[in-house]
C-alpha cells in the first residue's frame, strides 16, 4: 500500500482512510511519508513532509521497490509518491489499484495556487497514474463520474466502494457526560463542524448561517468547531466581526478520544464543503456515535446521507439555505433519531468494506478470469426527469448482468439522480441549438443549418468516444439520442439497440421526421424496443419485433397506508408534465363540468420542463375563468410522487392526443389510486374498462366529466379498480422487464458479433 502521510502525525481524510484500511488488512504492508510516530512494522516511513520534494520522491521510490518484492498488488492512495515506483520495472509488473480521493490539481487551485503551469502538470502526473490503474476505486458516484469526465478514465475500470467506520470506537454513549468534558449544558441546542481549515471547507460560510439561524434557536446555541489549518484565524476573525464570541468556539486540534465525545455531545454535525468532497468520512463517524450530519451537495456528500435522509442536504455555499436547514435541525422532528442515524452507520462496517476491496483486488489480479458482463452505454439527449427518463432510472440498477454507463448531452436532475443510484455517468455536452431543436423544424426546408451542423460535430464526437469506450451495445433512450447514437454508434463499429417511447405518426412528428425515423430504425439498428405495442406499430416494424415495457418500481406505497390519512374532500388529481397535449386544459374543464360548486377538489402536479411557460400560466388562467378558485391546487414538480398519489382518490390521463404509453397510469395503479384516462393507443393497452381503470374517448370533455361524476358516486367501485389496478402490474415489475431485455441484449451481441 503506497499512501501519503501517517494518522494522526498528518491529519486529513485521506490519511485516516488509508490507515484504517492498512489495519483491517493484516496482510497488507506499506509506504508512507513521515513522520509517523506510533506504527506496526508493517509500515514503512520515510523521509519527512516538509523535506524537499525530490528527496521525498526518491526516498519514497526505492522503499516501495523493496516493498514490492514481497508483493501481490499494489494499492495507491496518492498519486504524487506512487508515479517513480509505478514507472520502475520491479512495481509495474505488479497489478495496480488506484484509491481516487479527489482532483489533487484542482484542488491545489481551490487552496490558492494559481500557477496553470503546476496544474498542467499535476493533471498530467495524475493521469500516468490512473490510466496505468487495472481497477480505480473512488468512494462516491460523484467521484466517478469526475474521474471518466475529467480523466478520461474508462467508466469499466472505476469501482464504487463506500469506506468504513470504527463502530466499537465511533459509538453511542453518555451525551451529558461528553456535554461536561466541552463545558456545555445539558439542554442546549449542539451543532459541531470537525474540518481542516481551508477555505475549500466552506466554514466561514456555516459562520456566517450560523449568524442568521441563531435568533431563531434556543438559547444557550452553541456551534463548536474542531480542526486547525491556515484559514484559523481569519475563522476567529469573521466569529469576532459577527459577534459570535458567545455562541462559536474554535477548539483546535483533538484527539481520537476528545473527537468521539464531540460526536456524542451533538445534536447535529455539519460539513459546510464548498467543492471536491469525495464522500465525507466525519458523515459517518457523527451517524456511528447517533449524530446526524447537515451536509452541502458539492461531490459525493448528498450519497453519503440519502439512505438517511436526503432532507439532511443544502447547497453549496449558500449560507441563508444552510441557516434554514440548521433551524430545522433544532426543532422537533427536525433530524432522524439518533438510534435511526447508529442503525444507518452500521451499514458501514470495516467488515464489509474488506470483503468489496478484496474482491476489486482480486479483479486486479486475474481481469480474464473473473466474469466480464455486457458493457452497454445509454444514450440520452436530455438530463430532466421526463417519463423516458424515469423509465430507464427505475430500471438500470435491476440489469445485474450488464455493466451500464449513461451518456448525457446536458447535466441535470436525470444525471443526479442517476448518481445517486449508483448508476455511471458522465456528460458529453451537445450545443443547445442541436439539442434544443424542437420536432417541428425537422423538414425538408426548413431544418436550421446551425444546428444540422451542430449535430454532426457531435456525431463524430461520440463516435470517437464510443470508439475508446468499446461498449458491446448502444441503447438510445430519446427519439434524438435515437437519431444522432445510431448514426454514432455505426462509425463507431457497435450495435445499437434504439429505445423508442414515441408514437412514430404524423399527429406527432412531421411527416419528413417519421419518414427519417422509420428509415433509420430498419436500416442503422440491430434491434428496436418500444414502450409499447401501440408505439411499435406507428414504426411499421420487422416480423417478430416486441415491445419491452416501461417499469414501476420494485417498491411501491402500498394502498393500506392510504386508509390512515385524515377525512378530506374528494380529491381528483392528474400528473405530468406541463404541455397542451397533456390535457391539463381538458381536465380542469371536465372537473368543472362535473363538480360546479362542489366540495370536491382538484390537483395538478408538474411543471413546463421543455419550454411550455406560456401554457402553465394559461391553466392558471383557466381555473379562475372557470371559478374554480380555492378548489385547485397547482403543486408544481415533485420528486415524491408517492406522496402526491397519496392524497388523491381519483387519478386522471387526459391527453389530447393517443399516448404511447402512460407510465403514470402505472403509477397510480401501484399507489392505489382509480385511474381514468383516453381511450387510445398506451393506455388501452394498460387498462381493461371496468377492470383496473375507466377509460372514455380521447379528447371528450363531456364523457371525461362524466366519469368522474360517476366514480366519485361510488366508493365500491373505485375499490374494485384499485384492487384490479394492482393484481394488473406484474407485466411492469422492472425484475421481469430487465429479464427481457437483457436476453435481448445477448440475442443482438451474438447475432451481430461475426459482422462486428
Amino acid at each position: 500500500m503506497l499512501g501519503k502521510g501517517w494518522f494522526p502525525d498528518q491529519l486529513g481524510g485521506l490519511e485516516r482512510y488509508f490507515r484504517d484500511l492498512l489495519e483491517h488488512q493484516p496482510e497488507a504492508s506499506s509506504v508512507v511519508i513521515g513522520p509517523a510516530g506510533e506504527r506496526p512494522d508493517r509500515v514503512v516511513a520515510v523521509s519527512c513532509d516538509d523535506a524537499p520534494l525530490v528527496q521525498r520522491l526518491l526516498a519514497f521510490a526505492a522503499a516501495a521497490r523493496r516493498a514490492a518484492r514481497a508483493a501481490d498488488v499494489v494499492d495507491v492512495h496518492f498519486a504524487l509518491y506512487a508515479l517513480v515506483p509505478l514507472l520502475s520495472r520491479r512495481v509495474r509488473r505488479l497489478p495496480t489499484v488506484v484509491h481516487f480521493q479527489g482532483p489533487w490539481a484542482d484542488e491545489n487551485v481551490a487552496q490558492g495556487d494559481s500557477s496553470a503551469l503546476r496544474r498542467r502538470l499535476r493533471r498530467l502526473l495524475e493521469c500516468v497514474v490512473y490510466r496505468r490503474a487495472e481497477r480505480i476505486i473512488v468512494l462516491s458516484s460523484a467521484f466517478r463520474r469526475l474521474l471518466v469526465e475529467r480523466y478520461r478514465v474508462l467508466p469499466w475500470r472505476v469501482r464504487v466502494e463506500r469506506p468504513g467506520v470504527d463502530l466499537d470506537l465511533f459509538s453511542p454513549g453518555a451525551r451529558e457526560l461528553a456535554r461536561e468534558r466541552f463545558g456545555l449544558r445539558g439542554d442546549s441546542f449542539i451543532a459541531i463542524a470537525v474540518r481542516r481549515h481551508v477555505p475549500r471547507m466552506g466554514l466561514d460560510v456555516l459562520i456566517d448561517a450560523w449568524a442568521q439561524a441563531l435568533p431563531e434557536l434556543p438559547g444557550g446555541a452553541r456551534l463548536l468547531l474542531a480542526g486547525d489549518g491556515p484559514q484559523c484565524s481569519e475563522l476567529e476573525e469573521r466569529v469576532t466581526l459577527t459577534g459570535l464570541e458567545g455562541s462559536v468556539q474554535l477548539l483546535g486540534r483533538i484527539d481520537d478520544e476528545a473527537l468521539v465525545d464531540l460526536y456524542r455531545a451533538a445534536d447535529v454535525a455539519i460539513v459546510p464543503t464548498r467543492s471536491f468532497e469525495g464522500f465525507g468520512l466525519v458523515v459517518i463517524e457523527a451517524a456511528a456515535c447517533g449524530t446526524p450530519t447537515i451536509v452541502t451537495d458539492a461531490g459525493g456528500l448528498p450519497e453519503a446521507v440519502n439512505d438517511l435522509d436526503p432532507t439532511l442536504v443544502v447547497p453549496a455555499d449558500d449560507a441563508p439555505a444552510l441557516a434554514v436547514r440548521i433551524g430545522r435541525a433544532a426543532c422537533a422532528d427536525g433530524l432522524p433519531t439518533r438510534a435511526t442515524t447508529r442503525r444507518f452507520a452500521e451499514g458501514y462496517s470495516w467488515e464489509r468494506v474488506l470483503e468489496r476491496h478484496r474482491a476489486v483486488q482480486r479483479e486486479a489480479l486475474a481481469p480474464e478470469a473473473s466474469e466480464r458482463r455486457v458493457r452497454v452505454v445509454y444514450l440520452d439527449h436530455v438530463a430532466q426527469l421526463s417519463g423516458a427518463e424515469i423509465g430507464l432510472l427505475r430500471l438500470l440498477p435491476h440489469l445485474g448482468d450488464v455493466e451500464r454507463h449513461v451518456v448525457l448531452a446536458e447535466d441535470g436532475p436525470f444525471a443526479q439522480a442517476l448518481d445517486r443510484a449508483g448508476i455511471s455517468t458522465e456528460i458529453l455536452p451537445m450545443a443547445e441549438r442541436a439539442r434544443g431543436l424542437r420536432k417541428a423544424s425537422v423538414t425538408p426546408r426548413l431544418m436550421p443549418v446551425a444546428a444540422l451542423t451542430a449535430t454532426c460535430a457531435y456525431i463524430l464526437r461520440l463516435a470517437l468516444h464510443l470508439r475508446r469506450l468499446r461498449p458491446d451495445l448502444v441503447h438510445t433512450n430519446s427519439l434524438k439520442a435515437g437519431i444522432y447514437g445510431s448514426i454514432a454508434a455505426r462509425l463507431a463499429g457497435v450495435p445499437v439497440v434504439w429505445h423508442v417511447h414515441e408514437r412514430i405518426a404524423n399527429d406527432y412528428l412531421p411527416d419528413a421526421a417519421v419518414w427519417m425515423v422509420r428509415a433509420m430504425t430498419r436500416k442503422l439498428t440491430a434491434a428496436v424496443i418500444a414502450n409499447s405495442q401501440a408505439t411499435m406499430t406507428t414504426l411499421k416494424p420487422q416480423p417478430g419485433s416486441t415491445p419491452v415495457y416501461s417499469v414501476v418500481p420494485g417498491t411501491i406505497v402500498t394502498p393500506a397506508a392510504r386508509e390512515l390519512r385524515e377525512p378530506r374532500p374528494l380529491t381528483i388529481g392528474m400528473v405530468g408534465r406541463f404541455a397542451p397535449l397533456k390535457g391539463q386544459d381538458l381536465f380542469l374543464r371536465a372537473f368543472a363540468e362535473a363538480f360546479p360548486g362542489d366540495h370536491a377538489r382538484c390537483v395538478l402536479v408538474g411543471a413546463s420542463l421543455f419550454g411550455e411557460d406560456d401554457f402553465a400560466q394559461r391553466l392558471h388562467g383557466l381555473a379562475d375563468e372557470l371559478g374554480l378558485g380555492g378548489r385547485v391546487e397547482f403543486r408544481g414538480f415533485r420528486s415524491d410522487i408517492w406522496g402526491e398519489l397519496a392524497r388523491m382518490d381519483m387519478l386522471v390521463h387526459a391527453t389530447l392526443i393517443p399516448e404511447p404509453f402512460g407510465q403514470v397510469i402505472l403509477e397510480g395503479m401501484a399507489a392505489g389510486v382509480p385511474v381514468i384516462a383516453a381511450d387510445a393507443a398506451g393506455p388501452a393497452e394498460l387498462i381493461s374498462d371496468g377492470v383496473n381503470g375507466v377509460l372514455y374517448p380521447i379528447g371528450d370533455q363531456a364523457a371525461l366529466a362524466g366519469a368522474m361524476r360517476d366514480l366519485a358516486a361510488d366508493a365500491q367501485r373505485r375499490a374494485r379498480l384499485v384492487q384490479g389496478g394492482i393484481a394488473s402490474l406484474s407485466p411492469y415489475h422492472p425484475d421481469q422487464v430487465a429479464t427481457l431485455l437483457q436476453q435481448l441484449y445477448r440475442d443482438v451481441i451474438q447475432r451481430t458479433r461475426g459482422s462486428r
